[in-house]
């Protein structure tokens, strides 16, 4: 997993991408993850797994490879839904999978518009995945102040 450096960023900074990297590297199945704030700019990320087994090597590597990408996917996933919901008065929309022949997308909300999203590969365990989202949602969203998300997105910014 690659990810922004740590270094300089505050104690809850910190713990949102020890957080996330727990999640990518505890949960089976999951390829990456990005958090993305209300307006669709990349919070923290992971990249897809750099190594893979023969077995997977003529499977889609997950969106190109790129964060990027992945907070693309859940912004719009995110926007679509609500809108939808709205359409529908259904209320606020509190989770969005998309179930695919190589993989998964969930799309959850943490707090103020920001949504956290998973890439993960076609045989995980749905139940497990949206379980443990749900636990990184209940954990980073009281934590996700504008100060944090504005460090955040510097620090996005600064990661080659």
């Amino acid at each position: 997993m690659t990810a922004p450096s740590t270094y300089g960023l505050s104690t809850q900074a910190r713990n949102l991408q020890w957080l996330l990297t727990d999640l990518v590297e505890e949960v089976p199945g999951v390829n990456s993850v990005a958090v993305v704030s209300s307006d669709g700019l990349l919070l923290l990320s992971s990249e897809p797994a750099a190594v893979r087994d023969d077995a997977d090597r003529d499977r889609p590597k997950g969106p190109r490879g790129a964060s990027a990408d992945l907070a693309t996917i859940v912004s719009g996933l995110g926007s679509l839904t609500t809108g939808a919901a709205a359409l529908m008065d259904g209320g606020g929309v509190k989770q969005t999978m998309v179930a695919m022949e190589h993989g998964s997308v969930f799309v959850m909300a943490i707090s103020d518009g920001s949504l956290l999203g998973v890439h993960a590969a076609p045989d995980c365990d749905m139940s497990v995945v949206a379980y443990h989202m749900a636990l990184f949602v209940g954990r980073a969203g009281h934590v996700l102040t504008p100060e944090v998300r504005s460090e955040l997105r510097q620090s996005m910014e600064k990661t080659p």
